[in-house]
């Protein structure tokens, strides 16, 4: 298949290009380069089947019409995804998020594109602690971005069940690995990891009781690839995760033993905290056939190991 990425030189999105280019389709790589790099790409120059990135905007009109002439299939990785930015400037948030969104549709309807929209874990209300969230779960956007993720998950259901267009929305818990941002709202295993290579404290915010269910990239770029393709996939939600979560305040002390440069800071945005992120998968196992291979210990290993060779080397980490 030919596969439009957007957000294509971002975390997830570099991850994304590396699996299909694996299995053997061509990727056309699309970003707007506001926070993606386009040196995460740059390995995969010259690679069969991968062709040169596309320096655009989801919310060019006749862009998108161009992208995806001739493609099978798009996934639609790019968004502004900081939850403070988007309490800040929902504005910026509802035209990326939405009208980018609107745009790709309207384009893949044009062309017959299958799609493929990455959601998130952040669009769940409150969940107990004794059961994992599953996508029938109350939906709840306690934020612009979380709201904006919501209308494009209906939109984009939508579009199947009006026009008969391949769609299928994905919700990854949160995901973890190289190439992740560790500035900012970045991961909090890639902000983790980096202050603890550089001896620095880890602040953790609120009281770290907060869980999360973190899922190593490759298996989210897996299970990205295994819904592009589906048949079965088409016109559902699924979601991604390990089934297992952790505290803040133990992913903290997995990462920086020193207890003393663990330190905690009230939350910059406690009103659009999700207590309990742990993820139900049994739908895209049933379907896909899929599930998560790396453990945490082996994950959180792998991101340390990676930017540790990078700070050492003097690069630029994320």
């Amino acid at each position: 298949m030919r596969v439009v990425v957007t957000g294509a030189a971002g975390f997830i999105g570099r991850w994304l290009v590396a699996e299909l280019l694996q299995r053997g389709h061509v990727v056309l790589p699309v970003d707007n380069l506001v926070t993606g790099d386009p040196d995460n790409l740059a390995e995969f120059a010259g690679r069969r089947g991968f062709e040169p990135l596309v320096v655009g905007d989801v919310r060019d009109e006749d862009g998108c019409r161009a992208w995806l002439a001739g493609a099978d299939a798009i996934a639609h990785l790019a968004a502004s995804i900081s939850v403070q930015d988007s309490i800040d400037d929902p504005a910026r948030t509802f035209d990326n998020d939405v009208v980018g969104t609107f745009r790709l549709l309207e384009a893949a309807r044009e062309h017959g594109t299958r799609f493929l929209f990455a959601s998130t874990c952040m669009v769940y209300d409150l969940a107990t602690a004794t059961s994992g969230i599953a996508e029938d779960h109350a939906v709840k956007p306690a934020s612009p971005y979380a709201a904006s993720k919501v209308a494009g998950e209906a939109l984009t259901l939508s579009y199947h069940h009006a026009y008969g267009l391949p769609t299928t929305v994905v919700r990854p818990f949160n995901t973890y690995g190289p190439y992740q941002r560790s500035v900012g709202e970045g991961g909090v295993v890639a902000i983790f990891t980096r202050l603890s290579l550089q001896g620095a404290q880890l602040r953790v915010y609120g009281d770290g009781t907060q869980t999360r269910d973190l899922l190593y990239v490759t298996d989210c770029a897996g299970f990205m690839a295994d819904a592009l393709v589906s048949d079965s996939a088409t016109g559902l939600v699924l979601n991604a995760g390990t089934g297992t979560d952790v505290t803040i305040n133990e992913l903290a002390a997995l990462i920086e033993p020193e207890a003393s440069r663990v330190v905690h800071a009230p939350h910059i945005h406690p009103q659009s905290e999700i207590a309990v992120l742990r993820a139900d998968s049994r739908r895209a196992g049933a379907i896909l056939g899929w599930k998560p291979q790396v453990t945490l210990a082996e994950g959180l290993a792998r991101t340390r190991t990676w930017m540790a060779a990078r700070l050492e080397a003097g690069l630029r980490v994320p």
